[in-house]
């Protein structure tokens, strides 16, 4: 098997962890956290690519505490990102190179409509040059790995709280 020849579609890896414009910075940190992800799709609803979050870009942008972070939305760190990407068909040395040249680490895969498929990582370009990549070649699927957790943030105690009545 020759590494040069190779595509993208080999080695991308299929099932991501996306989240939509909308989501706040805290739940897409979260979310990262609990997948064990270092990468995060934003996608419409119609699953095309907005861009890619990484945990620098979160943590270089946070500002503020729990509250502000759950109401500000992840696209608004998009505005600054320039988001290489590449297709299925693509060589993974050309895919490779597009990583080097923007500096990037991980690269999204687009199907037909800007649609997001997959994404190639260095980890995946390491498992094909050592070779660990089987010689079937599956057919491009996206599984995303949707979900939504919702943030249980304290509430403020009033006076009809019954905690603060009884002195709980």
């Amino acid at each position: 098997m020759d590494v040069q020849s190779l595509r993208v579609a080999r080695v991308m890896s299929r099932t991501l962890v996306v989240v939509e414009p909308d989501e706040s910075p805290l739940m897409a940190w979260e979310i990262m956290r609990r997948a064990g992800v270092h990468h995060l799709p934003v996608v419409d609803r119609n699953g095309c690519l907005r861009g890619v979050l990484t945990q620098e870009d979160l943590a270089a942008r946070w500002s503020g505490g729990p509250v502000e972070q759950s109401h500000a939305q992840v696209h608004s760190l998009l505005a600054e990102h320039r988001c290489p990407h590449t297709t299925l068909d693509a060589r993974l040395a050309d895919a490779a190179a597009a990583m080097i040249g923007a500096g990037v680490d991980a690269i999204p895969v687009l199907g037909e409509s800007s649609r997001l498929v997959g994404m190639v990582t260095v980890t995946d370009v390491l498992r094909a040059v050592a070779g660990l990549i089987t010689e079937e070649e599956e057919p491009p699927e996206l599984m995303t790995g949707m979900f939504r957790l919702v943030p249980v943030l304290p509430r403020s105690r009033g006076a009809d709280d019954p905690f603060t009545r009884d002195g709980g």
